[in-house]
């Protein structure tokens, strides 16, 4: 399936269309949701407050580096994340031993 990054902005004016690209200017962006190629990411981000939002959905360690690299997340963001799911692994694996 093809990739797709969709804007929901106050204001959006299309700029042009190259093949299957269309390249917006937009402004008091409300939304964003991407999609992967490979449909291994599927990420929407949600406008709290002028420019902070909250970003819900399952990303993959390439979007994981990518987001990083471009100074979205943190390494240390990173850390945290992967620490908190490898305990709820761990806690996982623990009750099942017990039931």
């Amino acid at each position: 399936s093809p990739g797709l990054i969709y804007v929901e902005a106050a204001d959006k004016v299309t700029l042009k269309k190259i093949r299957d690209m269309t390249f917006v200017n937009a402004k008091d962006v409300l939304g964003i949701i991407y999609s992967s190629k490979s449909g291994n990411t599927n990420l929407k981000w949600r406008q709290i407050r002028r420019n902070s939002g909250k970003v819900t959905g399952e990303a993959s360690t390439n979007t994981l580096v990518n987001l990083t690299e471009a100074g979205v997340i943190t390494q240390e963001w990173v850390q945290n994340y992967l620490r908190k799911k490898a305990g709820e692994k761990q806690q996982a694996k623990t009750s099942e031993l017990t039931n």
